[in-house]
């Protein structure tokens, strides 16, 4: 069976190429969730293939189905619209009818004048818009089902393919439709109490079909919906060299065995201010210098901000960007769903060719997501994708918190990650040091060493081990030695 594009960026990929042709289908969801725009894209792509597309509006007028699509810069122009909207004129019949219901009056005029056009008109593709309204008319559920069941044997004898949009304003779904049609699609809104609202979508149903099951974010911006398919790592497996990444710093490298893996994530966790950010930075650089393309997420920090406070370090993040070896994106949690996020970091791995992603910060993309128990979930299937992709990526953690055994992170991800590097203060006589290490490393040995870090205008500085220390960890260490001199990086 031959299939039809919907014309919605992202829903084809859900649907494994499209809807199949000549069947009914049903498009539910609370107002407000974007069925008219969905139902507008299908039938323009059908416009766009040379398909004859029919609009026929049980409750807005043609103007209002205009004024709507000039929103999105649409024109109807290939579209046939057919309204079939009780008018003064039947008002007023209802007032004198007294031996019949109305109901059943109106009802029967408006199918006959629906399915008259659709017969003249000979459409390919056709939206109904709503069936709240003819379940309204019908008065009672025998007599809609009925009717719903003449209407699919109709369509399918006009050979013609439907969606059949419902507002499902009530909570209970209507088990009546979604047995009578061939798929559902359903649209989620649902308010939140902070930010852009949460929209999802989910295929309930599709006969004979196999779909990406499960709820998928998608967005409503001038220009139509788009969908963000839910990402599975295990569908987007590739062949690529586990080769460390060098920093180009010797006792960095030293620290992390040679560097990170390509193909392998890494957690830099510690306190704000402890130098995860300018660390990743370092392999971003080391990373963008050889070649290579790499992707900045940021969640925190504004990106001109970043720039200038590396530019003082004598760390040149807009050489590379200006050469296209480097993007650095701002991302705001409260007008980016999780579901787009993730797509947009798909879009870069396997259009731009990115092989180094950093997220700064997840604290950041935690307020993305309603539940903790879902960020885990969603954090997982990205670091497995990334991995599969063979991308070096780094995730940056501030915990809270400045020093000693009571810092807390936000969300437990020590597990996700392969890698995991520490960043600690500590002071000593009088003066706040930083030290970093690393706690994890899999596939690779590591140092199990803690080393001094500095941060100044010469850029990032790694010391030899603090042999000289014990309790580096808590903030306050004690001293094994009578001197302290020669400890740490040299300044």
């Amino acid at each position: 069976m031959s299939e039809l594009t919907t014309g919605v960026k992202g829903l084809d990929e859900i649907l494994r190429g499209g809807l199949p042709q000549n069947r009914v289908y049903l498009v539910e969801g609370t107002p407000g969730a974007g069925k008219t725009t969905l139902a507008m894209q299908f039938l323009l792509q059908g416009a766009r293939e040379k398909q004859r597309s029919m609009y026929v509006t049980l409750s807005e007028t043609a103007e209002e189905l205009r004024a709507s699509a000039d929103s999105h810069g649409w024109s109807l122009e290939g579209v046939c619209i057919r309204e079939y909207i009780i008018t003064e004129t039947s008002v007023e019949r209802d007032r004198e009818v007294t031996m019949y219901h109305t109901q059943e009056l109106e009802l029967g005029d408006t199918l006959s004048r629906m399915l008259k056009d659709i017969r003249e008109f000979r459409p390919d593709r056709v939206v109904i818009d709503a069936l709240s309204e003819l379940r309204l008319l019908s008065d009672s559920v025998l007599r809609y089902r009925r009717q719903l069941l003449a209407l699919k044997k109709f369509f399918n004898e006009c050979h013609c393919t439907v969606l059949m949009l419902d507002d499902r304003s009530n909570v209970e779904r209507d088990s009546h439709v979604e047995s009578i049609v061939h798929g559902v699609i359903a649209l989620e809104f649902d308010l939140t109490q902070y930010g852009s609202d949460q929209r999802r979508l989910r295929i309930r149903k599709l006969r004979g079909r196999s779909v990406l099951d499960g709820l998928h974010d998608y967005a409503i911006r001038t220009g139509g919906l788009e969908v963000f398919p839910r990402l599975i790592a295990s569908q987007h497996l590739t062949q690529f060299e586990r080769k460390p990444l060098p920093s180009g710093l010797r006792e960095l490298d030293q620290l992390l065995g040679g560097g990170p893996q390509f193909g392998t994530s890494t957690l830099l966790l510690g306190p704000a201010g402890s130098g995860k950010t300018t660390v990743a930075m370092q392999y971003a650089l080391a990373a963008a210098k050889q070649g290579k393309k790499v992707a900045l997420y940021l969640f925190d920090e504004r990106r001109d901000l970043l720039i200038d406070r590396l530019s003082t370090m004598g760390m040149d993040l807009r050489e590379v960007i200006d050469k296209g070896l480097m993007t650095a994106s701002q991302i705001d949690p409260t007008q980016m769903s999780p579901g787009e996020f993730a797509a947009q970091v798909r879009n870069d791995v396997e259009q731009a060719n990115v092989s180094l992603v950093v997220i700064d910060s997840l604290n950041g993309y935690l307020n993305s997501m309603p539940h903790e128990q879902f960020l885990a979930v969603q954090l997982h299937e990205l670091l497995a994708y990334l991995g599969n992709r063979g991308v070096v990526s780094f995730l940056v953690v501030a915990q809270q918190g400045i020093m000693g055994a009571n810092m807390t992170a936000p969300v437990d991800a020590s597990y996700l990650t392969d890698s995991i590097v520490l960043f600690r203060y500590f002071e000593v006589q009088g003066e706040m040091r930083k030290a970093i290490s690393v706690a994890k490393k899999r596939g690779g040995s590591h140092e199990n060493s803690i080393r001094e870090l500095r941060i100044d205008t010469n850029g990032i500085r790694v010391g030899e081990p603090l042999a000289e220390f014990q309790g580096v960890l808590t903030g306050v260490p004690s001293f094994l030695r009578s001197s302290v001199a020669g400890t740490g990086a040299s300044r």
